[in-house]
């Protein structure tokens, strides 16, 4: 069983950033693929991005964040990370970080953190 707290969220500025950490436990981190999803008030949990187990560390990115979000991991640490630069006030959302093993959907979730970006 994998647990997940996200930490790092908060409120800035548009045009500002942000680093979101997600430290994981109870499970072998490397063999996860890792990802941060988000909500925005009165709107569906939507895909941010995905990093792969450590092989490959091949990432994927929603359209709407390329360019702007970075995801990365830290093995050693079990941490992954979301840089967040150029943010916008549409990426206000509470951020939630995941893991899933190959061939898996995301079974592991945090429990969120609340970015707010102000106009």
């Amino acid at each position: 069983q994998v647990q997940l707290v996200e930490s790092g969220g908060g409120l800035v500025q548009a045009g500002g950033s942000l680093r979101l950490a997600c430290a994981a436990s109870g499970g072998t981190f490397s063999n996860y693929a890792m990802g941060w999803f988000r909500q925005a008030p009165g709107k569906e949990r939507e895909f941010v991005t995905e990093i792969s187990w450590s092989g490959s560390r091949t990432t994927y990115y929603a359209d709407s964040v390329k360019g702007r979000f970075t995801i990365s991991r830290d093995n050693a640490k079990n941490t992954a990370y979301l840089q967040m630069n150029s943010l916008k006030p549409e990426d206000t959302a509470v951020y939630y970080c995941a893991a899933r093993l190959r061939a898996h959907d995301y079974d592991y979730w945090g429990q969120g953190t609340q970015v707010t970006v102000s106009s």
